[in-house]
């Protein structure tokens, strides 16, 4: 299979069948998948493909799908189809930065013609980060993991050493801190980048199907096992495997997970056939492992299997000089995100939020900044506790008190220009103006602060 191909997702078989078979004929390598889920296991940010999807979709839908991969990646082009005619549905889809949008009925030819030009343009993406590679300017590594701190340079020298040797690696790191960023970051610099990144998350296997899940498994194998399934460690061959929270693996599999560690071979349930695995494992954890061997729940031979190379993602505790740095990146990423204007942050907000605890980490700080981008205010829960949490609320309500009233200034007084930059409703604006005391006729007095 070609790399630069088209990974289609669509919950409708037969709708899967026409279209990829359009699309062949026009000499388009094309995978289907039948739900999103398991479209994103196959992206990444070396990923050289597209994605085709349909928007109405039962679990994962088609816009959710954009914004996850768009979190992966978000120069990855996403086409999305609809047969529902959803003009407004349409324009949040190019808000949220999708390369193109069809509706259904469409022609082959047409379909083709937008994934040809999609399929041109990541492949000029690909190109242009490694020539800016070899060109010996800055890789996107610090871009993911910004910091200037020297816990974070120790750790993207270290995440770069590992990356190039292929070995098995457990990251280690609090909730929040972007364990996952430097797993994605890990594979991508490896030399399996043009192979899929499996992610499974360990605490959310269904016990009764977890082995199934992980090893495929024959016909007959159990109850309800109609047709014969690739499990998720045979789908990633050649590429790797995360393991998210390995600590919730079920102590009774963690023997056949140390084999397949050893030895490189699984075998599906209900087989005694050896399957050759070419895999490489990254396992995440936020709980001391050792302190887990300690207490009976994880296996000492797995853990010092594991911890052959250890990377240790440091919580913002430990690295509080790039909060403000952080934050500030944080700002610009959802002002793209959400289709807004740059903000100009206060200065003394950013002091302010650099004096914070955030023990949600680098994910909590995220959504502060989402926001504070969308012009809604800080709830208590989204304020860490610690001294002067309440100036900074205070701060926060008085940036967004400005931002509405330069706004009512900037629309003279009319209100749905208004809310509609803002991306907000009416009642919404009508409640913070009635909150911070504005009027739409202060839009014609000198007086708005």
């Amino acid at each position: 299979m070609s790399d630069a191909r088209v990974l289609l997702c669509d919950d409708e078989e037969e709708m899967r069948r026409s279209t990829t078979q359009a699309l062949e004929l026009f000499g388009l390598d094309v995978e289907t998948f039948s739900s999103a889920e398991h479209v994103l296991e196959l992206i990444g940010y070396s990923f050289s493909g597209i994605v085709i999807s349909d928007i109405r979709m039962p679990g994962m839908d088609g816009m959710t799908l954009l914004q996850r991969i768009r979190e992966v990646d978000a120069e990855i082009p996403v086409i999305l189809v609809t047969g529902h005619g959803d003009v407004q549905l349409a324009v949040k889809a190019m808000r949220e930065g999708v390369y193109d949008f069809l509706e259904k009925p469409f022609t082959a030819e047409h379909l083709a013609a937008i994934a040809r030009r999609a399929l041109d343009r990541r492949s000029l993406v690909l190109e242009n980060r490694r020539l800016r590679a070899v060109a010996g300017k800055r890789d996107d590594i610090e871009a993911r993991l910004p910091g200037r701190t020297q816990a974070m340079v120790d750790l993207r020298y270290r995440l770069r050493a590992i990356g190039a040797s292929d070995a098995d690696t457990l990251i280690i790191g609090e909730t929040g801190v972007g364990k996952e960023v430097v797993a994605r970051a890990l594979h991508d610099i490896s030399i399996r980048a043009d192979r899929p990144l499996v992610a499974i998350n360990c605490a959310a296997l269904p016990e009764n199907l977890i082995e199934s899940e992980l090893f495929g498994h024959e016909v007959g194998a159990f109850p309800g096992a109609l047709r014969p399934r690739y499990g998720k460690f045979e789908h990633a061959r050649g590429g790797t495997i995360l393991l998210d929270e390995i600590g919730s693996l079920p102590y009774d599999l963690q023997a056949r997970f140390l084999r397949v560690l050893q030895e490189r071979v699984i075998s599906r349930l209900g087989s005694n056939e050896i399957v050759p695995l070419d895999v490489r494992f990254i396992a995440t954890s936020k709980a001391d492992l050792e302190a887990e061997v300690a207490a009976g729940r994880f296996r000492a031979d797995l853990y010092y299997r594991l911890n052959v190379a250890t990377l240790r993602v440091p919580s913002l505790a430990q690295r509080k000089a790039d909060i403000p740095l952080l934050f500030l990146q944080l700002v610009r990423e959802a002002s793209a995100r959400y289709a807004r204007n740059d903000i100009d942050v206060p200065p003394d907000l950013v002091a302010e939020i650099a004096e914070q605890s955030w023990p949600g980490n680098v994910r909590e700080l995220r959504n502060a900044a989402d926001r504070l981008v969308l012009g809604l205010d800080l709830k208590p829960e989204d304020i860490p506790a610690a001294s002067g949490s309440q100036r900074l609320a205070e701060k926060v309500a008085a940036f967004e008190r400005g931002v509405i009233a330069s706004a009512l200034a900037a629309h003279g007084g009319s209100l749905r220009p208004v809310y509609e930059m803002l991306g907000i409703s009416r009642k919404t604006l009508y409640e913070k103006m009635q909150r911070y005391g504005l009027d739409k006729k202060m839009a014609f007095t000198d007086d708005l602060s």
